[in-house]
């Protein structure tokens, strides 16, 4: 998470919604949009990490939602293998006893959650006043249901906000034969312009350069244009704060006479957080949908996202190698965050929705919500299984129902992924 004021985001048989009863202690806040129905849920939660949890899963994955935040981790891929895989990252503080946070994100902070709005939202704007990623990331959601069509099983939850009044429905789906989680969200009765994406975090090994990160094309990258990490208190960064570059793999370094950074070889800089933003070509320049891929060789497998960037314009890079030694970092936290957002960087409601350095260059940092009509927010997560001398992804290539992985060195991997989802919502 990367707000800047904080001391620092099968069959239908098979696929079963497993909800097991959870301890008192472990009872989240209630959301003011809780019914009866969510608060008989509320006896029927799994425990995962400190959070009680709803859980979808199917023969070949199982996700694991808290109720606290809609934060979705732990996610386990290849279930039904010998070596399954858990991609996204778990805060290190979650298994420890609970202590007061400097924001409800932190309390259940891991994987993937949707953020509205989303960044820090420090500034009021027309008596609104959010907190850091919106209240939908540290209140408790509403259970609506489950439901299984043909190979296709869904998750249903909603949540209503207070701050500006509406009410997002999250649903999260699984297809029988593909480690592929489909999500979209339904955002409805929302009036005026606001950010918003998607924040996922990806876990991070302490070996140095272990994990390759590759993009589709992108416009122009910029690091973010202020202070995101302050040493006064105790946070530090590594790269040069506002510049604008078109590499991946050449990005300033915030020190004279260094040289560049390569952004594609994670994790590096131990002792930095960083934040950067890239954003993306069209849907037509680009030829299809954005992607994003994070490759770990040694592990064997790739994870990918991919997204209409029509309605997610950029991806934010939140780089933190145990750069942060305020509670509760406390200097241990290793994650990667892959954030497919419309959003000026983390900076919230305020300077996203106002002329800023990235409107000027072209580019929305906020999207137009109306009451009349809902806008829905497709995203596709997966991981795919690779070759040894995979090393990184080249590019992507799209068929109905399938996706080809090409690598920089050859390599070829395909695997059933129903990407039409992102602009019909339909599986």
């Amino acid at each position: 998470m990367h707000n800047r004021i904080l001391p620092l985001s099968l069959f239908p048989l098979a696929a079963s919604l497993m909800i097991l009863p959870s301890s008192p202690a472990q009872a989240a806040p209630q959301n003011s949009s809780a019914s009866s129905t969510d608060a008989n849920a509320t006896a029927a939660l799994r425990a995962f990490h400190g959070q009680p949890c709803f859980v979808l899963s199917n023969k070949e994955v199982e996700v694991a939602l808290t109720r606290l935040g809609g934060h979705m981790a732990p996610v386990t891929f290849f279930r039904d293998t010998a070596q399954p895989v858990k991609p996204y990252h778990v805060s290190p503080w979650q298994d420890e006893t609970p202590a007061a946070m400097p924001a409800p994100v932190l309390v259940p902070l891991r994987g993937d959650f949707f953020c509205l709005p989303f960044g820090g939202n420090n500034d009021p704007l027309n008596g609104e006043k959010h907190p850091p990623h919106g209240e939908i990331v540290g209140d408790a959601w509403t259970l609506v249901g489950q439901r299984a069509s043909g190979d296709v099983t869904t998750l249903s939850l909603s949540f209503s906000p207070t701050v500006r009044k509406g009410k997002v429905t999250k649903d999260l789906s699984l297809v029988a034969g593909q480690n592929v989680l489909y999500s979209s969200h339904t955002i409805e009765g929302f009036e005026g312009r606001v950010p918003l994406g998607h924040h996922a975090t990806l876990a991070m090994p302490e070996k140095e350069g272990s994990v390759r990160i590759a993009t589709s094309a992108f416009a122009f990258g910029m690091t973010c244009p202020g202070l995101f990490s302050d040493p006064r208190q105790r946070e530090y960064q590594a790269l040069l704060p506002g510049a604008k570059w078109s590499d991946l793999s050449k990005v300033p370094s915030a020190w004279k006479d260094t040289p560049d950074t390569d952004l594609t070889r994670m994790p590096a800089r131990q002792g930095f957080a960083d934040l950067v933003q890239i954003n993306n070509q069209s849907w037509e320049k680009s030829g299809g949908p954005a992607w994003t891929t994070a490759t770990y060789n040694d592990a064997g497998y790739l994870w990918f996202s991919l997204k209409d960037q029509g309605v997610l314009h950029s991806t934010v890079f939140w780089i933190e190698n145990h750069g942060r030694h305020g509670h509760p970092w406390n200097g241990r936290n290793n994650c990667l965050g892959l954030e497919d957002v419309t959003a000026h960087f983390a900076d919230g409601l305020a300077p996203s929705t106002r002329d800023n350095v990235l409107t000027r260059e072209g580019v929305p940092t906020a999207l137009e919500l109306t009451a009349a009509k809902p806008t829905l927010v497709n995203y596709i997560q997966g991981v795919v299984r690779i070759p040894e001398g995979f090393e990184n992804v080249q590019t992507l290539q799209f068929a109905p129902g399938q996706i080809t992985f090409l690598s920089t060195t050859g390599k070829r991997v395909t695997a059933p992924v129903r990407h039409e989802f992102l602009k019909t919502g339909k599986l």
